[in-house]
């Protein structure tokens, strides 16, 4: 895997709290003396993970690949003041979902912008449903990214890691660097939004 900074400078990187887990500790240990075969263990074991929070923020493949970049760039130069207080996994996502907000955050609003399709690292095994079904599951698809879309960064970021990476308001308080009720209020608004925009859809009531 190729790394390199991502567009328009790097991203925040967030502190360390928690508590390396003990499948980490051995590799950490060696990537922090500077083997690198050590690290590429690391990029090998939680790239598939930074990916998916990458992909489900920025909603883009090719985005999303640049976020992984950018992320693991930034984790190899960080490696040795990282104090182990926090599980490597949990400070990767932490990277990549700043990484993220902040490639959201540069990149212009285009109207109609199509939305990669989910790409095959993100696809998992189900029988295969007939044609109306899948020209349903299409249509929601739609509906689902053109309100993920209306969201602004940190409200995307906020609903993302709440309601898809299940992550708790303490830990998406780390993330976005906010107070539990900003948090929540963040969260709240999100949710919000995607009910009105997704009511008709479904047929009840915003």
């Amino acid at each position: 895997m190729r790394f390199f900074p991502g567009p328009n400078g790097g991203c925040r990187l967030p502190s360390n709290l928690l508590i390396v887990n003990e499948a980490d500790a051995a590799i950490l240990t060696r990537a922090k003396s500077g083997n690198r075969e050590a690290f590429r263990t690391i990029v090998e074991r939680h790239s598939a993970g930074v990916f998916r929070v990458a992909y489900r923020l920025t909603r883009s493949e090719q985005d999303a690949e640049d976020v992984v970049q950018e992320t693991f760039l930034k984790a190899y130069a960080e490696l040795r003041s990282f104090e182990g207080r926090a599980a490597l996994g949990t400070w990767l996502h932490r990277i990549a979902a700043n990484c993220a907000i902040d490639l959201i955050r540069r990149r212009p609003a285009v109207a109609g912008e199509p939305v990669d399709a989910e790409p095959a690292i993100m696809r998992v095994a189900s029988a295969s449903p007939g044609p109306d079904r899948q020209a349903a599951g299409r249509e929601m698809r739609e509906h689902v990214e053109a309100a993920l879309a209306d969201l602004t960064p940190l409200e995307r970021a906020a609903f993302t890691l709440r309601h898809l990476e299940e992550q708790s308001i303490e830990e998406i308080c780390r993330v976005l660097g906010q107070s539990p009720s900003a948090t929540r209020h963040s969260i709240f608004r999100a949710v919000a939004k995607m009910r009105r925009s997704l009511a008709p859809l479904v047929g009840v009531q915003p």
